[in-house]
C-alpha cells in the first residue's frame, strides 16, 4: 500500500485537505512526466462544470503536491470526496520529487465521467491557485490562463473547503 497521495487539483489546497480530515506528515512538490492537467471530468448535478483530471500527454508534466499520509488506510478518507470508485478510480503512480520518486495514490477520472466543452468554476480554480507553492511558474501560468465559469463569489456556500459547490 502507498503511504503517499498526489494531488493535482483542488486538493493542492492544504487547508482543504485538513478540512476534509486528511492529516499528513509532510507535503512536497511532485510531478508526473508524460501526463497533463486537464479539466474534463464532468461534475455531477452541475451541467457544463468540469473538475480536474490527468491525461496521458507525451512530453508534458502535471505538477502538484505529494502528501505523506499519517497511515496507509487514511487514503480511504479521500475516496468519499473523490467519488471513488464511480467518479474517479484510485491508482498508484510513480511521483518524482526533488528528493526521490515515491509510489503514491492518484485519482484518475473514470471514462464514463469524461466530458467535452465543460469548464471549471472560478471557485474551483481558486483551490488550485491556493496550492501555488507546490508547482512551477509555468504550471501556475497554465492554471491562471485556463478559461473558467465566473461566479458571484459573495454567494453563500456549504463548507467550500470540504465540497465542490
Amino acid at each position: 500500500m502507498a503511504d503517499w497521495y498526489f494531488a493535482y487539483g483542488s486538493n493542492m489546497n492544504t487547508q482543504r485537505m485538513l478540512a476534509r480530515g486528511l492529516e499528513f506528515r509532510r507535503a512536497l512538490h511532485g510531478w508526473i512526466d508524460n501526463y497533463q492537467l486537464v479539466f474534463n471530468k464532468r461534475a455531477v448535478g452541475k451541467q457544463g462544470v468540469a473538475y480536474a483530471n490527468i491525461a496521458f500527454a507525451p512530453g508534458q508534466r502535471v505538477e502538484g503536491v505529494i502528501y505523506q499520509l499519517r497511515s496507509s488506510p487514511d487514503i480511504q478518507i479521500m475516496d468519499h470526496y473523490e467519488g471513488t470508485p464511480v467518479r474517479y478510480s484510485r491508482e498508484v503512480f510513480s511521483i518524482a520529487t526533488a528528493e526521490q520518486a515515491f509510489n503514491a495514490w492518484v485519482y484518475v477520472a473514470n471514462p464514463s465521467m469524461l466530458g467535452s466543452q465543460i469548464l471549471p468554476e472560478q471557485r474551483y480554480i481558486g483551490h488550485l491557485l491556493e496550492g501555488r507553492k507546490w508547482y512551477s511558474d509555468d504550471h501556475h501560468q497554465y492554471i491562471l490562463s485556463h478559461p473558467y465559469i465566473p461566479q458571484d463569489l459573495s454567494e453563500e456556500e456549504q463548507d467550500p473547503l470540504k465540497f465542490n459547490v
